[in-house]
């Protein structure tokens, strides 16, 4: 099992970066792929980019692809999502997930047993 804690949101204009951060708890943390999604009010959880257990493969939506950067450290239980061009349409909480190594990352969110709590990106215009 395994706890993740995510960090960096907040409120940044639109063309602006931000990097949000998660930790995850045990020492285990390199079984899992990781994800990270995204939901804005009245709208449904949307999958925004995932990374294998090394952090050697990567999946990202069309609708970041070229803006967004995830990455991971294992060596400090992290995992990284660094935001560039932000867009106001980015505007959501974002989550990360954690999907058990037989899994493998992918873009559904039922993949993932383990999420964190959301950080509040607001991309301002």
């Amino acid at each position: 099992q395994v706890q993740l804690v995510e960090s960096g949101g907040g409120l940044v204009q639109a063309g602006g970066s931000l990097r949000l951060s998660c930790v995850g708890s045990g020492r285990t943390f390199d079984n899992y792929a990781m994800g990270w999604f995204r939901q804005a009010p009245g709208k449904e959880r949307e999958f925004v980019t995932a990374i294998n257990w090394s952090g050697g493969s990567t999946l990202y939506a069309d609708s970041v692809e070229g803006r967004f950067t995830i990455s991971r450290d294992n060596d400090k239980n992290t995992v990284y999502l660094q935001m560039n061009s932000l867009k106001p349409e980015d505007t959501a909480a974002y989550y990360c997930a954690a999907a058990a190594a037989r899994f493998g990352m992918g873009r559904s969110a039922s993949r993932y047993a383990y999420w964190g709590q959301g950080t509040q990106v607001t991309v301002s215009s």
